[in-house]
């Protein structure tokens, strides 16, 4: 009897997990595995909600149990399936050593991998992590990451100073390690809007839509995994961008007209792979070009 194909398009998440919801590594496992990656789930913290619908208890692996845990994918024979590692959630600040040995390991065996770090440690209101976590994770992972995708409020925090326009949040970023950027939540230039900016070393991007009240909580979970599945696809950087802001955003609009707390992913699993919503793309003025990039 043959043995079945080996898939060669693997992705490692490693995030929180939570029982209900669509946060997380729930969020990102179902988006990678319906656009077809299968996935290496690493829970970094165990929860029953997301924090946002009140309090409750967390498993936070015993570091030491968490860094076996990782050394034991270090060795494992299937190595060469990963095509991608995405980071997320951390439970605390030495989970981050052991997700560096992790994708530098990954990464000697196979330098086309992609890191993504979602560095998640906050928003608007500051920290919700403590700080020993977010630098640890701006430290230890972000000089790893081939792409990041923080919101403006971490970027903000990451690079110690205020991004009060674009222009800053472009200059921040593209100091902030990783040669990828997309900044979530960027300033609009749509009234009553919000926008994904993305930038490399030549491209400047803004992807806007109208602002929907709905729930929110995963998705900084969802966009990273998208945005990590588009870019190994090998589609052109402006329509990673595109399908990945139109998806979040039809996914988002549409679970808040179902009156949802949470993000429906089961429901709209189309709108993982083919988004119809209308996004608006700008190129912006490249900081370090002077013209229109």
């Amino acid at each position: 009897m043959n043995n079945p194909a080996i898939s060669s398009n693997a992705v490692i998440v490693i995030s929180s997990h939570v029982v209900r919801g669509s946060v997380g590594n729930r969020a990102a496992v179902f988006a990678l595995e319906t656009l077809g990656h299968p996935v290496w789930a690493v829970p970094t913290v165990i929860l029953p909600w997301h924090p946002g619908h009140g309090p409750a208890k967390r498993i936070v692996p015993p570091a030491e149990q968490f860094d076996d845990l990782i050394a034991d994918l270090e060795r494992a024979p299937w190595l060469g399936e990963i095509t991608g590692i995405m980071s997320g959630y951390l439970g605390n600040a030495a989970q981050a050593s052991s997700v560096a040995r992790l994708v530098k390991t990954i990464k000697e065996k196979n330098k086309k991998v992609l890191y993504l770090c979602d560095p998640v440690i906050g928003d608007e209101k500051g920290l919700y992590v403590p700080e020993a976590t977010a630098i640890a994770i701006r430290d230890e992972l972000m000089p790893l990451a081939d792409i990041s995708t923080p919101n403006r409020f971490e970027l903000a925090w990451l690079a110690g100073a205020d991004l009060p326009d674009n222009k800053a949040v472009m200059q921040a970023a593209l100091h902030a390690g990783p040669a990828t950027m997309l900044v979530t939540s960027a300033h609009p230039m749509l009234a009553g809007g919000t926008g994904n900016l993305l930038i490399n070393h030549a491209l400047a991007l803004l992807a806007e839509h109208r602002l929907v009240t709905g729930p929110t909580n995963g998705l900084g979970d969802l966009t990273s995994a998208l945005f990590l599945a588009r870019m190994l696809s090998g589609i052109e950087l402006e329509q990673v961008l595109q399908r990945t802001t139109a998806s979040v955003f039809e996914i988002m609009a549409r679970s808040a007209k179902r009156g949802a707390d949470e993000l429906m992913l089961e429901a709209d699993a189309s709108s993982l792979s083919t988004p119809m919503a209308m996004v608006q793309m700008r190129r912006l003025t490249h900081p370090t070009k002077g013209i229109r990039a």
